[in-house]
């Protein structure tokens, strides 16, 4: 059959329906031709058996000399001695799981305290456990399986020969210490009585192959079913119902499969039950079903049963359930495009901000040269791949003759934080350029930011240096400058610093003076220079003084060299900016 006559639900069914009625039919013309002879009613020859006790019965009847089962007896047939609880007692070995034949024991009023092993078959119910022929003899709550009797297991026993009623499948938890080491198995019990004696055989919950099969398809998202097409009934394992999430009594017939797949797989499905009926080995394929609103993905692995005419009459199926595969690879490729588009908008942002760097943080201007001042900087982004912040710096000489030396931190990261900063830096060039003093200049940059909704706190340091080499400086929240003089490193005084930018309207900045000396250096920073997580500022303030000091000598470009290396050795949450001014 093509894949175009399975192209749809009603079509594919209908094509299973049509093989497995064909199949059908010519099964039962190959029995008819070959004379196969149907059982006729009536008893059969085995009249006088025991009864299985996981049946429920027990050895009734009657022996051929015409006596019950209800007490030992002895007979003679064709001259031959016929003893029935020895023929019971012989048929022990042949029952696959441990049995015994139990006879009670009483105490003095008559009733029952324990029974004992009267015999019993070779069959460990446990690798652990002794084989009730091994205690033949031993009393069995007493002696052959102590604790037992805790479980229910005595009582019931009792039950069995007062009542006459067989006991079906009761699981005793049972525990054992051999050789110093705690064992535990859950065993069920069957027992049917035999006139005054139990016959009573026990077998593991599972098997422990059978543990391990469910725990290797749970683990592997794995399962197997058996679909037989003669007589129709469908087994499947407990990972085949977890997949499907189906009632362990309902597993579903291949029309009911049908039913689930998603619309664009009844080809493939199709094609999937055509290669298994024809014999291929193997036929694999990977289909999607809807099952309760959710669509899952399975690889399945199929082959036929085929009776010795060569056709299939069963099929087997394995499948392994890909969902939390498939569910977790569509989950990657979203966090990969929307990685990506991350990455894109970051490298959008980092060319517009490095635009921007270059555009809002040139080099010091040369002419501060012919002002006497020998000038270096440096922006230290806190990631490597970072173009720039809200921290700025500006040196450049004002008409006046004066140089105008001031560095900032807009608060906040990122292109608003470039905004603001760029804003911040302009204003202050400007205003600068109105011969107005340092406190002036940042007590209407003040107000700028302030009338500004969208604009947050930033701090500034802004000075000039005149031909008398006086430093005339303002201060809004920012650290102060530390200035290295002959070997020694240390903070300006700062009595009279003023509050951030943008917290006060109004306020109105002090301008204060320092007197520079040929040689010294000026260092003005911002406070990722020296904050570090989890340390008190002034202990990086305190290192920075340390490095300055050690760095006496040296021109402000090599100055900021050093520094710029001690910054990156460490790890740090905010950008900086460095800015040395040397008075020549």
């Amino acid at each position: 059959m093509t894949r175009s006559r399975t192209a749809d639900v009603a079509s594919l069914k209908a094509y299973i329906e049509r093989e497995i009625a064909t199949l059908r039919a010519e099964v039962r013309r190959r029995a008819e031709t070959a004379g196969v002879a149907k059982p006729s009613p009536g008893r059969s020859t085995g009249e006088v058996g025991t009864a299985s006790p996981e049946a429920g019965g027990a050895p009734t009847g009657q022996c051929r000399c015409g006596q019950g089962f209800g007490s030992a007896h002895t007979c003679w047939d064709a001259d031959e001695q016929h003893d029935p609880w020895t023929c019971l007692c012989a048929t022990l070995p042949a029952i696959p799981v441990s049995a015994a034949l139990l006879s009670p024991v009483r105490d003095d009023s008559g009733g029952i305290t324990d029974f004992v092993i009267r015999a019993g078959n070779h069959i460990r119910s446990a690798e652990w456990l002794v084989s009730p022929d091994q205690q033949v003899g031993q009393r069995f709550f007493a002696e052959a399986r102590p604790g037992a009797a805790a479980g229910g297991l005595l009582a019931a026993l009792k039950d069995v020969l007062a009542d006459g009623l067989a006991l079906n499948g009761m699981v005793v938890d049972y525990t054992e210490e051999r050789y110093g080491r705690l064992r535990r198995v859950q065993l069920v019990h069957y027992a049917s009585s035999c006139g005054d004696q139990v016959l009573t055989t026990w077998r593991p919950v599972r098997s422990q192959a059978e543990l391990l099969t469910i725990d290797a398809q749970h683990l592997a998202s794995m399962g197997w079913g058996r679909w037989d097409l003669l007589s129709g009934s469908v087994t499947w394992s407990e990972g085949l119902q977890r997949i499907f999430r189906t009632d362990p009594a309902l597993p579903w017939s291949l029309l009911e499969l049908c039913d689930a797949l998603v619309t664009e797989d009844v080809g493939p499905f199709g094609e999937f039950i055509v290669s298994v009926l024809a014999g291929e080995e193997p036929a694999w394929t990977r289909i999607r079903f809807l099952v309760l609103g959710e669509v899952r993905t399975v690889d399945l692995l199929g082959r036929p049963v085929a009776g010795t005419d060569g056709r299939p009459w069963a099929l087997q199926i394995v499948a392994r359930d890909l969902t939390p595969q498939m569910r977790s690879r569509r989950r990657l490729v979203e966090k990969q495009v929307e990685t990506e588009q991350l990455r894109q908008q970051a490298a959008a942002e980092r060319h517009v901000a490095s635009a921007l760097r270059e555009a809002l943080l040139p080099t010091y201007s040369e002419g501060l040269a012919e002002l006497g001042l020998d000038v270096a900087a440096a922006y230290l982004p806190a990631e490597p791949d970072a173009a720039v912040g809200g921290d700025w710096y500006k040196c450049r000489p004002l008409v006046d003759g004066r140089a105008l030396i001031a560095i900032g931190d807009a608060s906040g990261h990122g292109l608003e934080a470039v905004a603001r900063m760029a804003q911040q830096r302009h204003a202050t060039a400007g205003l600068a350029q109105t011969g107005a003093s340092a406190g002036e200049v940042t007590t209407w940059l003040n107000e700028l930011v302030c009338s500004d909704p969208s604009s947050a706190t930033a701090t500034m340091s802004v000075g000039h240096v005149g031909a008398d080499r006086v430093l005339r400086w303002a201060c809004a929240g920012h650290p102060a400058p530390l200035l290295l003089r002959e070997g020694r490193a240390y903070t300006l005084p700062i009595e009279h610093r003023g509050p951030l930018l943008g917290v006060l309207p109004g306020h109105r900045y002090e301008t204060a003076e320092f007197q520079l000396e040929r040689g010294d250096v000026l260092l003005l920073y911002t406070d990722g220079v020296v904050e570090r997580r989890g340390q008190d500022i002034t202990e990086g303030i305190a290192a920075l003084t340390g490095l300055l000091a050690a760095s006496s000598g040296l021109p402000p470009r090599r100055i900021v060299d050093r520094l710029t290396e001690e910054y990156e050795r460490g790890a740090h949450d905010d950008d900086a900016c460095l800015l040395a001014v040397q008075v020549d």
